[in-house]
């Protein structure tokens, strides 16, 4: 199969790959993600000590380095990121071989994200078929007090639905070469990601048992809360995909990452779907 390459690196180079050149991003995000893991330890067990480098000897500063790594680590991404926007929309490097590449490594990604789920499902499915007598031989334990599916959980779910209908319109709109219209389906979708997320924390709030209230609880809090991160972490990346539309980056050829967004998104969507009829109907 031939792959198109762009003419200034037809000139410089016989193959249609992008030879990465060297960056420091990889490291420097791996050093502050470990700062940010390790001081965060530190503050949950109430160790006030602080990051190993913003150790300046006063206690509100040791409270506050976990935010300022991870501060840290986000513009470090950001960095990365655009560095990769650049390569691709305005050097012209990735060509439809770095483009496919980079469709299938997303896709590898992806699995990962649905096995990490089903680990937890597994372990929801496999006590749940088979209560001890610690529970009292019944699933859900008869002494916690269940949500209404029919209430806020409902009210999300269709939120999200409706945000993955959103995107959906925002990608066939920019197939159609509607760019106001993608950027409309854009931020009506992260609209509804982010009144989900305070409907989440809502519920949080007022929900009667905890992540101490055995394995229902720990399984519960455990599948709902890493959804809600992936929630948080897909309005990041449309909201980064509404910029570039809205900037013009995106066309009809040349929008790889507008759909890594949406399949991420549907992930998230398909995800919720089983929570809420596991966790909430059932």
């Amino acid at each position: 199969m031939c792959y198109p390459c762009t003419s200034h690196l037809a000139k410089s180079q016989e193959h249609p790959f992008h030879v990465v050149n060297a960056s420091a991003w990889p490291v420097l995000l791996a050093i502050s993600l470990m700062h940010f893991l390790i001081s965060f330890i530190w503050w949950s067990y109430f160790y006030l000590t602080g990051g190993l480098i913003f150790d300046f000897g006063y206690w509100h500063w040791k409270i506050f380095s976990p935010v300022i790594f991870f501060i840290i680590f986000l513009l470090i991404l950001m960095q990365w990121f655009i560095d990769i926007i650049r390569e691709g929309t305005y050097e012209g490097k990735h060509t439809a071989a770095v483009k496919l590449g980079l469709k299938y490594g997303f896709y590898l990604f992806l699995l990962s994200e649905i096995m990490f789920f089903f680990s937890f499902f597994w372990a929801y499915f496999h006590v749940s078929s088979s209560p001890n007598i610690y529970i009292g031989m019944t699933w859900p334990p008869k002494y916690l007090c269940y949500l209404d599916c029919f209430g806020l959980p409902l009210l999300n779910t269709i939120l999200l639905l409706s945000s993955g209908l959103m995107v959906t319109y925002g990608h066939q709109a920019l197939l159609a070469t509607g760019l106001w219209e993608a950027v409309e389906g854009l931020a009506w979708a992260i609209s509804y990601g982010l009144i989900f997320t305070c409907i989440q924390l809502y519920e949080y709030r007022h929900t009667k048992f905890s992540i101490n209230d055995g394995i229902f609880g720990s399984i519960f809090f455990l599948l709902t809360g890493f959804h809600g991160l992936h929630v948080i972490i897909g309005t990041i990346f449309l909201s980064v995909c509404l910029l570039r539309a809205a900037g013009g980056e995106f066309t009809l050829k040349h929008h790889l990452g507008l759909e890594m967004g949406i399949y991420y998104w549907h992930m998230v969507d398909v995800i919720w779907i089983l929570l809420f009829l596991c966790l909430y109907v059932w």
